[in-house]
């Protein structure tokens, strides 16, 4: 049986020369898996010819391997991977850049490929492959185009070499892949040994922090801390979450505050918590504290960095929303209630939500860093936040379900108890002032084109 033809094609804001050697850089595999799809890439040796990618798709117990060997590298032209095992019966991807100007190219990803068991395979399964991979690759060209344009606007800052402590977690992670694709260095900061030239070892429950941990370093980006929605917020749990940031934050500010040659900038992690339940009134910056156990951690937290602001350091805290993901937090949980059409409001429903995909999260994060002008707090939130009703129906009518079923307050806290109050019952409309004087251009301010990207739909 003949093989079927898929082409997707984009003219992006690069020379050729850089948009090829973006494919060519660690975290490209990570900046183009689509985030609904349960792949993890389990080793990458690189794009030449001869190397090969080890990727393993869907769950146990239906995951299977995919290994993908590179073939016909041309550099800054073209590149190839063929199937060697996996799904299809025969799949041969060619990655092609062809110059349109000094400052812009066109990626063609031209694919031939074969479904398992001929006719039959191609009869049962031809159009749902179709679409799956037409999702797939719109989604990998515009997060090409979102990244490309992003590192553009920031213009032609200095390569740095940043070090991220709490980067084996969902944000860190998109963090050092948006990095490392636009040239920079990115080390993550782990508590397990690993051999990847990537990750270094620390011990964040050492009484002192060994400042040979942080030496050699521009940035740090420090967003270890314990999940605030990980359980029910028991006393015991509430300790864990208070000395996860605020004694962990304190003694890494004061370690990089005794190091000879500092990082330029800490930009150490907070939340939109600081803020508490407020009416519906927007909030920036200026902003006072709210009262309860979220603002009181949050103010707490922050204050922790200051021995690294005393000392010279350009100290930025990004009060962070809720950050959807499809991989993990809250829009993760929400999913599977919403698909099998049992999703519904929490509570009256008129409580602010002050949202941002994960896409804006670390080019967020990222945009702190390179930006000499801001420091202290500032608010990572879309400037459309939403109510939870607003968000339920658009996250129904994304995914054709519907939504009614609600969650009455009493049952929240009936489940979550404290954490019901202080994550799912109240809000704030909580708006980025700063980032957006500061020249920021967020990708997908509106909630509905935001979720549709993060799940193909």
């Amino acid at each position: 049986m003949k093989r079927t033809n898929f082409e997707a094609s984009s003219r992006l804001p690069a020379s050729a020369a850089d948009l090829f050697a973006w494919h060519e850089r660690p975290g490209a595999f990570e900046r183009l898996r689509p985030p609904w799809e349960h792949v993890c890439l389990i080793s990458h040796e690189g794009i030449r010819d001869g190397q090969r990618a080890v990727i393993r798709m869907g769950r146990f117990p239906f995951a299977r391997t995919w290994i993908a060997e590179h073939r016909d590298y041309r550099p800054g032209e073209s590149f190839q991977d063929m199937q060697i095992a996996g799904p299809f019966a025969e799949w041969e991807h060619t990655h092609r850049v062809t110059p349109e100007g000094e400052t812009t190219a066109r990626l063609t990803d031209a694919i031939e490929y074969r479904l398992p068991a001929g006719a039959l395979g191609q009869l049962l399964a031809g159009r749902a492959i179709r679409r799956k991979i037409e999702r797939v690759f719109r989604f990998r060209h515009r997060r090409t185009l979102e990244d490309l344009t992003f590192w553009n606007q920031l213009g032609g800052r200095r390569t740095m070499k940043v070090l991220i402590t709490g980067g084996t977690g969902l944000i860190g992670g998109e963090l050092a892949s948006l990095l490392t694709t636009g040239g920079h260095e990115a080390v993550i900061l782990t508590r397990s040994q690993s051999k990847s030239p990537h990750h270094t070892t620390w011990n964040p429950d050492a009484e002192t922090y060994d400042p040979r941990w942080f030496e050699g370093y521009d940035a740090v980006v420090h967003l270890a801390g314990e999940n605030i929605a990980g359980r029910r917020w028991t006393a015991a749990y509430k300790q864990r979450l208070r000395d996860s940031r605020i004694q962990v934050t304190g003694k890494l500010a004061r370690a990089l505050a005794r190091l000879d040659a500092p990082p330029r900038v800490l930009v150490s992690a907070s939340a939109i918590g600081w803020y508490g339940a407020r009416d519906d009134i927007p909030l920036d910056e200026t902003a006072e504290a709210g009262e309860g156990f979220l603002p009181d951690l949050c103010r707490e937290w922050e204050a922790a960095a200051a021995p690294a602001a005393e000392a010279g350091i350009r100290v930025v805290h990004p009060r962070l929303g809720v950050v959807l993901s499809p991989r993990g937090g809250a829009l993760a949980k929400m999913l599977l209630p919403f698909k099998l059409g049992a999703g519904g409001v929490v509570g009256s429903g008129r409580q602010v939500m002050s949202w941002i995909g994960i896409d804006d999260a670390v080019a967020g994060l990222a945009h702190a860093v390179f930006t000499d002008t801001l420091r202290g707090p500032i608010n990572l939130t879309s400037p459309q936040a939403v109510t939870n009703r607003e968000f339920t129906k658009t996250l129904g009518r994304v995914l054709r379900r519907p939504t009614i079923f609600p969650m009455p307050a009493f049952a929240a806290r009936l489940a979550f108890g404290e954490m019901a109050d202080g994550l799912l019952l109240s809000g704030a409309r909580v708006v980025p002032g700063k980032l957006l004087e500061s020249g920021y251009t967020f990708r997908h301010p509106e909630l509905e084109d935001c979720l549709r990207h993060l799940l193909g739909r």
